[in-house]
């Protein structure tokens, strides 16, 4: 069985899954500039006659998976399988798998490095500090930049999935409260406090976005919801920008009715001049779509597709053949 692998997968990983499968061809998107196009990516499967495909950032598209519909499967080194056409996948009868949580740490780490970096006016205090703005007196920062601690506070999930908890268990130490909202997390943990949608907003001190895009969540966090954070409350968004209504955000933010805003992602990527008007406000805190960024995010979306495929085989070659043969290809197995 021949692999196409375009994601990055560093050598151990495709060394497990030539031991699993058969045959690796290794064509990642980084070194071929961007993720593949559908032509491209048709091109490249029919090419390297590949039986199922891992991939990254590609155009997974309807084309794609209707030129080449007897892949045995699809492996997506993402949180959500985002960028392939799933549903048609599904009626070819191609499993589509993913990797949730491969970046939940590295989420995780850059959310409370940047909430700590907003509450203690770290930023500010820097550039103040490298313009030579320290003129006489000694505690002239010191009660110019006085912030805030995160301890103590209130900060409320909206999606408690992988990234929410992970920020969470790292939270019970410093000590903060936690609450969320989210109708599929069903584990009764009395460390963290369920709440409605409408309740977390009016109550925390920080609410943090974690919600994939679906139908309903587009444009979920309104106006409305806006309205009800207290006046010295954070907004953090490192999920998705389109699931929070911009124009109710940058309406909240330019008239000061919050105390700031903490954001990674935006509507458009490049932005157009309305997200700059939110990432050049003085009370934002904005990176440039950098949260799950790291080296170690490739190594655990590796350790995750290599795991899930094993579970799927069950581990066991003849079970990958009979698999394979059903699908009329023709397995290459050691």
């Amino acid at each position: 069985m021949r692999i196409l692998v375009t994601a990055p997968y560093h050598e151990k990983g495709r060394e497990e899954l030539a031991q699993l499968f058969g045959e690796i061809i290794y064509k990642p998107w980084k070194v071929h500039g961007h993720g593949y196009r559908p032509d491209e990516l048709i091109d490249l499967l029919r090419e390297s006659e590949a039986d199922a495909l891992i991939t990254e950032h590609d155009e997974v598209t309807a084309a794609v998976i209707q030129a080449c519909p007897t892949l045995a499967f699809i492996g997506v080194c993402r949180g959500t399988p985002s960028n392939v056409a799933v549903d048609v996948a599904t009626q070819k009868g191609i499993p589509v798998f993913n990797t949730p949580a491969r970046n939940a740490q590295a989420v995780a780490e850059l959310f409370i490095a940047n909430a700590i970096t907003f509450l203690r006016k770290t930023l500010n205090s820097i550039q103040w500090l490298e313009r030579g703005a320290w003129g006489e007196g000694a505690h002239t920062a010191y009660l110019q930049f006085k912030g805030n601690e995160l301890a103590g506070k209130q900060v409320g999930m909206v999606g408690f999935g992988a990234v929410g908890q992970t920020i969470a268990q790292i939270l019970k130490t410093f000590p903060c409260e936690i609450t969320y909202f989210d109708p599929f997390y069903t584990a009764e943990d009395p460390l963290y406090k369920k709440q409605s949608l409408e309740e977390l907003f009016r109550t925390s001190d920080v609410v943090a976005i974690h919600l994939p895009v679906t139908a309903e969540t587009r444009g979920m966090i309104d106006a409305e919801l806006l309205a009800l954070m207290k006046a010295d409350a954070i907004f953090v968004n490192t999920a998705r920008a389109v699931v929070v209504d911009r124009d109710a955000l940058l309406e909240v933010i330019e008239n000061g009715r919050i105390r700031g805003a903490i954001l990674d992602v935006f509507y458009n990527e490049p932005p157009d001049e309305k997200d700059y008007r939110l990432i050049r406000h003085p009370n934002v805190l904005a990176t440039p779509h950098i949260a799950g960024a790291t080296h170690e995010v490739e190594d655990h979306h590796v350790d995750i597709m290599n795991g899930v495929l094993r579970d799927f085989f069950k581990q066991d070659k003849k079970d990958i053949k009979q698999f394979v043969n059903r699908e009329g290809l023709t397995a290459n197995l050691k």
